[in-house]
């Protein structure tokens, strides 16, 4: 038969037990004790992208030069496209009335191949320059509006300021829209280009 404890022994046991499950919460609660880091509040907005391109006034002076690029350069384009056909018609109609010798023929179309490739070569050259100017365009646009923002957001302390364009936002507060704010702030930074050639 086994020995039964002795009831002082029991509640030895039983303390222990007590002392040891009442440790266990306390560890809990000094983890909880310890100094929190500091959580941020998440400040937000944000800025139509669609406005600042049809309302900033860099935006509009630099669409503007750019649209008049694009138009010389189908002009030019245009113009040297209707003179090589001119030129190539001239040349079907005279050798169907037998003008050329077969000399004369070879060379006046070798001249037209070559002003057709020519002509490829402009065109290129041309849509390259007009791609790199607007490229140009695009960095300096962004530098701008990083710029202005890394001033504005000295006192205003937003965590985040997202770009709206379309629906690439699912949804937004308009309490959150800086949009008219951020425009009327780089219009004021602004300086046009022609100002600036004057005081050159």
């Amino acid at each position: 038969m086994k020995q039964l404890m002795k009831p002082s022994a029991i509640l030895g046991v039983a303390a222990m037990m007590l002392a040891s499950c009442n440790q266990a919460p306390k560890a809990v609660e000094n983890k909880k004790a310890e100094p929190k880091t500091e959580t941020k509040e998440l400040k937000i907005a944000f800025v139509e992208v669609d406005s600042i391109m049809t309302q900033y006034e860099f935006c509009k002076e630099f669409t503007k030069v750019l649209e008049q690029k694009g138009k010389n350069i189908q002009r030019t384009i245009s113009q040297k496209e209707q003179a090589l056909r001119n030129a190539a018609n001239n040349f079907q109609q005279k050798l169907q009335q037998n003008a050329y010798t077969r000399e004369e023929a070879e060379r006046v179309q070798a001249g037209l191949q070559k002003q057709d490739a020519d002509l490829a070569a402009l065109q290129q050259r041309l849509g390259n320059e007009f791609q790199a100017e607007t490229e140009k365009y695009n960095i300096a646009l962004r530098d701008s509006i990083q710029h202005y923002l890394a001033k504005y957001n000295k006192n205003k302390k937003y965590s985040i300021i997202f770009s709206k364009q379309g629906d690439n936002l699912l949804y937004t507060d308009n309490s959150y829209d800086i949009t008219k704010e951020v425009i009327a702030g780089l219009n004021k930074a602004y300086k046009p280009a022609e100002k600036k050639l004057e005081k050159k």
